[in-house]
């Protein structure tokens, strides 16, 4: 692979291993978690909402549609059920009264830890075996399949401390 272009690489066959084992690792990460989800009624949206104002307290509307780019209507509704099921409070910036500032309950951050602890208990035992430097490749393996003009916005989401 090294050394290749994108059009060289496009000409050979699909990497069809890789897409699909994606699509597989994806599922059953996703999985432990839908089935606590659901017990709420809620779905992988109403996750990514919860882990991502779990992991930014005072996060704004904005920022959060920037980061799951979803439609704002599609995160209304979701936003709405976890506002509404006492999971996520809503207040308004001290600043500029027109931003919503987003925060976890107890019991959002109750759920999110817990969600959070399955996937990472998964992702443990997947590294367990492997080289020693195995999650820094892998980092630097799945930051490259963002795209490069966002990389830098979601390094510092990701490996950057909530109060920063």
């Amino acid at each position: 692979m090294k050394g290749k272009t994108g059009d060289d690489i496009l000409a050979e066959v699909p990497a069809y291993d890789l897409i699909e084992l994606f699509f597989f690792a994806y599922r059953d990460f996703v999985s432990d978690p839908d089935r606590i989800l659901d017990e709420f009624g809620f779905g992988r949206a109403h996750h990514r909402v919860l882990h991502f104002v779990d992991r930014q307290p005072g996060l704004t509307i904005a920022e959060l549609l920037d980061i799951l780019r979803i439609t704002k209507q599609s995160l209304n509704r979701v936003l709405k059920e976890l506002i509404e099921k006492d999971f996520v409070t809503s207040s308004t910036g001290t600043s500029d009264r027109r931003q919503r500032h987003l925060q976890t309950t107890p019991i959002g951050h109750e759920l999110a830890i817990r969600l959070s602890k399955l996937q990472t208990r998964r992702i443990m035992k997947a590294l367990g075996g492997l080289e020693p430097d195995a999650k820094e490749v892998i980092s630097n393996y799945l930051l490259r399949l963002i795209d490069p003009d966002d990389r830098a916005h979601v390094e510092r989401l990701v490996f950057s401390t909530p109060s920063e």
